[in-house]
């Protein structure tokens, strides 16, 4: 409560001069961050995921997103309401795909045996991780 007050100076006067009935009743709730056994294996994952987004959509030309879009649901499950985490998550990502993307301007044999490496090696992780911390 106390930093409600350092982030919003003005909530201090307003409760000198008016009621407390002009205070929201509720703040807003923001999940604790709970990081998991696994949480490295997931950022390795991130970034595996963001390389072969970058490496398909080069070597493909079909723009597909299901890369992309595993990764959000990877964030949408792992990470829900946990800020840190999520940004963790994206940012390994993202450097996946700056990785490849500052190396690969153009579909070559080594961007294409990097791409079955890095997806080989993502469903490795991903099994490991489903092996070793699943239900």
């Amino acid at each position: 409560m106390a930093c409600a007050f350092l982030i919003f100076p003005g909530v201090v006067a307003a409760q000198d001069t008016k009621p407390a009935t002009d205070v929201p009743a509720e703040t807003p709730v923001v999940a604790e961050e709970k990081p998991a056994p696994y949480d490295p294996q997931l950022v390795r994952l991130s970034e595996i995921l963001g390389s072969v987004q970058y490496l398909r959509t080069l070597c493909k030309g079909n723009g597909d997103d299901d890369w992309r879009q595993a990764m959000q649901q990877l964030i949408d499950k792992e990470a829900a309401g946990e800020i840190k985490r999520r940004e963790r998550f994206t940012a390994a990502f993202n450097r996946g795909y700056r990785t490849f993307a500052s190396v690969y301007t153009t579909c070559t044999e080594p961007a294409v045996v990097a791409e079955q490496r890095y997806r080989a090696e993502g469903a490795t992780l991903a099994s490991e991780i489903v092996a070793r911390f699943g239900n």
